[in-house]
């Protein structure tokens, strides 16, 4: 019973410590919220508020590295805490290792089901002149919106894998048969049927 109640008592000054930390973050008092949030962590190593508020603060701060430190710490203890996958991506392409912020990213959007994950993600291939893989993200995104009856996102991503697919040319495997000439009906198929 003692024990109990340790635990709650650390996990009320953890919440209020971490409450704490973001009204010195709004009031820009940086270096104090990070105070705060590691002393959050310290009373309560499960504070998924904690984890997320200092890893986004450092991030913010443009101290990347130390992002992804502590998002990675953030994993080893509690790896279903899915939204510091996404922030290790974050700070993973903040510090210009891209290929590995997008498995990270596309693992987050995969376990969470998260669709403006993988519209970033897209976006993210498109930076990086990844065009066949923004290609099957759009194809992806095309399949989720049909499925969710989302008229809007289904057009959107149809225009996108269009335009992809004429970018790609032979490079897309889905819809590039070995002729020439194949190639051209192919392209004209695909876009009759809208993607």
């Amino acid at each position: 019973m003692g024990l109990a109640a340790g635990s709650t008592a650390a996990s009320s000054s953890g919440d209020e410590l971490v409450r704490q930390a973001r009204q010195h973050e709004a009031e820009h008092d940086d270096d104090v919220a990070v105070r705060r949030y590691t002393e959050a962590l310290t009373l309560d190593p499960t504070s998924v508020e904690a984890w997320l508020g200092l890893g986004a603060l450092r991030l913010r701060l443009g101290e990347a590295a130390e992002a992804e430190r502590v998002y990675q710490a953030a994993l080893d203890r509690m790896p279903s805490l899915h939204l510091a996958l996404a922030g290790r991506a974050h700070a993973r392409w903040a510090l210009g290792r891209h290929t590995e912020a997008e498995t990270d990213l596309e693992t987050y959007a995969g376990l969470e089901g998260d669709v403006a994950a993988l519209h970033e993600l897209a976006e993210w291939f498109a930076a990086d002149g990844r065009t066949p893989a923004q290609l099957a993200t759009w194809r992806r995104l095309h399949d989720i919106a049909r499925t969710a009856g989302d008229e809007a996102g289904e057009h959107e991503a149809r225009t996108m894998v269009r335009a992809l697919v004429i970018l790609v040319d032979g490079g897309d495997p889905a819809a590039s048969p070995i002729a020439p000439d194949a190639t051209r009906r192919a392209m004209r198929a695909i876009a009759r049927r809208g993607g």
